[in-house]
């Protein structure tokens, strides 16, 4: 039995479901029909502005955005598929803090659903530091249908990590 080590906190319903996915060959198949499509943001310039327009539409009022891009160096060795930071700079006499967001340069190739996902849980933490009640609220005002787009996109790393590497 294949280990779903992305579904750990999942029922063990739904953790059955995807292992007789695996088992049949199908969880490719399953993926593919669920999210077809390959979104055409390749640059960080085109990612910042993908932020931003989300930003804009839901939390107006948060802190602005001063970089967004793809990181090759975010992967999931070190469980993080994007981070948002403060980065504090000296400025004169003050201090500023910059807000960054990166994103996990494998999802340059996903279906435009994760990236709008993970780029949704990212602006979610300038309004909300923890993973609580309130931020999956936000994310879910964001994005309707954000927790099934986690879900699925927990799934689709399992069937990343199931495809022999090219290297």
């Amino acid at each position: 039995m294949t280990a779903l080590k992305y579904l750990q906190a999942y029922p063990a319903a739904l953790q059955a479901q995807v292992q007789q996915l695996i088992a049949q060959d199908r969880l490719g198949d399953y993926l593919q029909q669920r999210y077809p499509g390959r979104h055409p943001i390749q640059s960080d310039k085109a990612l910042y502005g993908y932020a931003l327009d989300l930003k804009q539409q839901y939390l107006r009022n948060a802190p602005a955005i001063d970089k967004v891009l793809f990181d090759s160096r975010l992967d999931l060795t070190h469980r993080a598929l994007g981070l948002h930071t403060a980065v504090s700079r000296v400025q004169g006499g003050k201090l500023k803090a910059k807000k960054e967001i990166r994103i996990a340069a494998l999802f340059k190739d996903a279906a435009p659903e994760f990236l709008k996902m993970i780029v949704v849980h990212e602006l979610a933490h300038f309004k909300e530091s923890d993973h609580n009640k309130a931020f999956y609220q936000l994310c879910e005002h964001m994005l309707p249908g954000y927790h099934q787009l986690e879900f699925d996109l927990r799934v689709y790393l399992i069937w990343r990590d199931l495809q022999p590497h090219k290297d």
